[in-house]
Formats: structure tokens, C-alpha cells, sequence
């Protein structure tokens, strides 16, 4: 099926028409024509103030949860759900059951998912079964198509992050880190502050953050290596990072998109669908935020996608498991937060060539004939979720019966 778009802004810097609006004709998944005006017939065509189109959105962390836990999501509704959100790619976590610890893991996952338009990447874990005792067969997972080894949020020890820097180096291979010490605040439930203490909730300190970063940021100056934060919340986390940049170590870092619309005052409500890992933080931490993201010390905005099924999330709230279903709002409610701090080219960046750099790919420039995978959307359009529309097999997220800007087309 052919697909017009009609005066789209181009959003890639690698192309020589970054800035400009054309029609764009695709066919297949490929761009067969691009000029000032396409005048075709029997096409889909996609006419919209604000319409713009880039390479195709890159998500580093997901959860689809299958094999084993798919009553909570699965390779097909998450892929459907990575599709309404636009993303083209998907890096998943090995935190499934079986864990993804051996080639057979990365190969299952590449077999039921070869035929998808979205390209599904899957992460190996750090250590067999994710207990965090032996380091997992991580080379035969690298050549068998693994792009990075992460125990997701599991605790990582010093040991076991000091041996995957060193053994995955030799390699090239990419370290993910979840920068939470657990004997800091084993059962804290949001942030460390004024709202933990008016609620009468344990906190989650920021130095629970922030001493996994430091640690880490010191075996990678030690070990060398490739070192990615999957999540960081607190402006000492920020700086630490644009401060180890600067030295030029070879690490970068993400933040979930839901972590810049919500502050920890906001679980005044109670509502479990704001209960994340990282807690949501001050409004000193959120400003730090965004300015990491402008001065580029972040490099990605992720979906960090954990679905989770009625039983685990609809509970009082010192029960219920942390977590958003997130993949389908990650743009909206990021484009939502920032749209008055940054512009349009600098967070899109942050779906496209931010995160294309973290696994040490390049996007190309869009052109004619190019099929690396385009994401169409609005900037300028409104977006109202509900649960009628809804991908995901798990509703909870906190955007749903919202009306949040932007919206995805293709």
C-alpha cells in the first residue's frame, strides 16, 4: 500500500533536506519519492498541521514478557503496542522464564519476531538466571545477536559488574546498568522527601541512585569498556555523568519519558500507576533533568515498557508492583513535558540518533530509497488514550483518559 504525506517537516540531520517540508511518497516501508508536491492517486494520504517524519524511533528499554509472563504482555501486543507508540526498534530485557541467559534465549526471541516490521533487539542477561552469582555465557549471547547484558532492576553486585566491564570489552560488547543500591532502602516504596514523610511511606533516597553511579563510573574508568544507565532520575546523577563525558569515558545514559510529567508530590493520590522505579522526584531533580537532555548529557528518552496484570498493580499501594505500561505514550507525554523547554529537532534526537548512538548504530539520511524505518507524527495534534484504544494487554499507566500533544501516524 502507497502512503503520501503531504508537507512533512523532516526531522534528521544526516539528510540534506533536515528543516524542510516535502511530500514524501512510501511504498513498502520505502521512500520512492520525494519532492515539493506529489500529485498520486489511490494512495493513503496523511495531510495534518504540524505533520513531520524521521527515522524511525528507537525504544531501549521494554519489557514484553514473553516467554513466561504473558498474561502481563507478549512479542505480538507488545510489538502492537510499540507500533501505536512509533517505535521502529525495541530493546528488550532478558526478565523473563526462562531468563534470557544463552543463545537460545536471543534465538527464540529472534524466531517468533523475524517477520515484524518493528525490529525487536534483545538484551542478554549479566549473570546466569539473573541471580547475580556467575556471569552469564555472555559472548555466545553477543554472537548469536545479543546487543547489550543487563540484569534489568536486579541487584548487580561490584563484582559481578567489575567481571561483565572487563570480559565484555574484549569484545566490544554494551553493559547496562540499573543504578539502585537495594541496601540503602530495601522496601522503599517512592522518593525520599517531604511527600515520603507526609505520606507516611518509606523513602527511596537519591543516594541510593547515585552510589551505584559513582561505583560504576569508577569500574568503568578502571576496566574501560562500554557503560549505559538505563535510568536516572536525581540532578547528582546528572552531573556525575556529564562530569565522567567530560573525562572521556564511554558511557551514556536514558530516563523514561513518564519521569518528566510526574513529581513525588503527586502521589498524594495514592494512585499505584504513578509507583515507578526510579521514584518520580523533586521538581530540582525534573529541571536537571531536562537540562541534561538539552546540553545532551542524556542521550535517550526510553519507554522503560513494564506491563503488569490487575493482580500486581491494583492493590494497596505498599503492594503493588512499580511500573507503566509505557510504550504507547512515551512520545506524547514527553513531547507534552518539553515541548516549552526544548524543540522539536532536540527531542526527537533523543528517540533517533541519541539512542541509535548508544548501540552503536547510524539512522542514514532520509532520502529516496530509503527503508530503514520511518516514524510519522504531529506535533501540533492532541492525542486522547483510553482503554478502547489500547495495545498493550496491561493498562497501567496513568495517561490513560488523558489528553496528552502530539500524535503518531505511522
Amino acid at each position: 500500500m502507497k502512503t503520501l504525506l503531504k508537507s512533512a517537516l523532516i526531522l534528521d540531520p544526516a539528510s540534506v533536506l533536515h528543516g524542510k517540508r516535502r511530500d514524501i511518497l512510501i511504498q513498502n516501508g520505502k521512500i520512492t519519492e520525494l519532492a515539493s508536491d506529489i500529485d498520486e492517486s489511490n494512495v493513503k494520504t496523511i495531510a495534518s498541521k504540524g505533520l513531520c517524519v524521521s527515522p524511525g524511533w528507537i525504544d531501549l528499554k521494554a519489557n514484553f514478557c514473553e516467554p513466561g509472563f504473558e498474561f502481563k504482555e507478549n512479542l505480538r501486543s507488545g510489538i502492537d503496542a510499540a507500533t501505536r507508540g512509533g517505535f521502529k526498534s525495541v530493546v528488550l530485557m532478558p526478565s523473563t522464564l526462562p531468563v534470557v541467559d544463552g543463545k537460545s534465549g536471543i534465538e527464540f526471541v529472534q524466531m517468533r519476531t523475524s517477520k515484524s516490521a518493528v525490529r525487536i533487539l534483545q538484551t542478554g542477561a549479566l549473570s546466569e538466571k539473573m541471580e547475580g552469582k556467575q556471569l552469564s555465557e555472555m559472548f555466545d549471547m553477543f554472537s548469536a545477536g545479543a546487543i547489550a547484558f543487563t540484569d534489568d532492576k536486579n541487584n548487580v553486585s561490584t563484582e559481578l559488574m567489575s567481571r561483565a566491564l572487563e570480559y565484555s570489552k574484549n569484545f566490544g560488547g554494551l553493559v547496562m546498568s540499573f543504578p539502585y543500591d537495594r541496601g540503602v532502602s530495601s522496601h522503599g516504596q517512592i522518593n525520599e522527601g517531604n511527600a515520603s514523610v507526609s505520606l507516611g511511606m518509606k523513602g527511596i533516597p537519591n543516594v541510593s541512585e547515585e552510589m551505584r553511579i559513582q561505583r560504576d563510573i569508577e569500574l568503568l574508568r578502571y576496566h574501560g569498556g562500554r557503560l549505559h544507565f538505563n535510568l536516572i532520575s536525581t540532578s547528582r546523577s546528572v552531573d556525575m555523568i556529564r562530569k565522567a563525558k567530560r573525562e572521556g569515558l564511554n558511557v551514556t545514559c536514558a530516563i523514561a519519558a513518564h519521569q518528566l510529567s510526574f513529581l513525588d508530590e503527586d502521589l498524594k493520590t495514592f494512585d499505584t500507576n504513578l509507583k515507578v522505579l526510579p521514584p518520580f522526584r523533586t521538581r530540582e531533580d525534573r529541571k536537571a533533568l531536562i537540562q541534561g537532555l538539552k546540553d545532551n548529557t542524556i542521550d535517550a528518552i526510553c519507554s522503560d515498557h513494564t506491563p503488569e496484570d490487575v493482580e500486581h498493580k491494583v492493590r494497596e499501594f505498599e503492594d503493588a508492583s512499580f511500573g507503566v505500561s509505557g510504550i504507547e505514550t512515551a512520545f506524547c507525554s514527553a513531547w507534552s513535558a518539553l515541548e516549552k523547554s526544548m524543540s522539536i529537532d532536540e527531542v526527537i534526537a533523543k528517540f533517533t540518533a541519541g539512542p541509535a548512538m548508544v548501540l552503536g548504530e547510524t539512522l542514514g539520511g532520509i532520502s529516496v530509497g530509503y527503508d530503514k524505518g520511518i516514524t510519522v507524527f504531529s506535533t501540533d495534534e492532541n492525542t486522547l488514550f483510553s482503554k478502547e484504544t489500547w495495545k498493550s494487554k496491561s493498562s497501567n499507566n496513568p495517561f490513560i483518559t488523558k489528553e496528552l500533544r502530539g500524535r503518531v501516524y505511522l
